[in-house]
């Protein structure tokens, strides 16, 4: 097997990615204190074609080279927004019909094996502190918290490998047919 160039790999330009059809899904990042983090958030939600990404709170905003390291370039494909407080992304989306959902480990969460997402839906996903995960009052006003089994001595994911493995099940289930 011959490892593909870069040219091979038909990427679509800026223009290109703007312009063609996105996942109706928003990923909301509160308080997420590493640039790094936030950088491969972007990364992944280029490669999946998310609809923008909000970032809220103490997360950090492009251009910020600590970003830029992971995201490589991603922050000027993704279109982003920024908000001081959580609950202002959460309260605009929610007037523009995406229900919302906390990935986070709450009662009655849903496992992400087991969540099926609806087609004619727009979904934003709340991803937390590194440490803290998503703040209760945030919680409190998501229509749905969604959970990754996990079945080793941790309890959680580092929140870019977990923004990864939700990103790609909404991309699988909703756009991908």
């Amino acid at each position: 097997m011959r490892k593909l160039l870069n040219e091979e790999l038909e990427r679509l330009t800026i223009e290109e990615f703007k312009s063609t059809k996105k996942l109706p899904l928003v990923v909301i990042l509160d308080n997420v204190r590493s640039m790094n983090n936030i950088g491969s958030i972007f990364r992944t939600s280029d490669a999946f074609l998310v609809d923008a990404v909000y970032l809220c709170g103490i997360s950090a905003t492009p251009p910020n080279k600590d970003i830029h390291k992971t995201a490589l370039g991603a922050t000027e494909s993704v279109d982003w927004y920024y908000f001081k407080h959580t609950l202002e992304a959460i309260d605009e989306l929610k007037e523009n019909g995406y229900v919302i959902a906390a990935i986070e480990q709450t009662e009655g969460s849903i496992s992400l094996d087991n969540f099926s997402p609806r087609t004619d839906t727009k979904y934003a996903i709340i991803l937390g502190h590194e440490v803290r995960g998503i703040e209760q009052k945030a919680v409190d006003r998501c229509d749905l918290v969604i959970e990754i089994s996990q079945f080793g001595t941790k309890h959680s994911l580092n929140i870019s490998v977990c923004a990864g493995i939700v990103i790609w099940e909404f991309f699988k289930k909703m756009y991908i047919k």
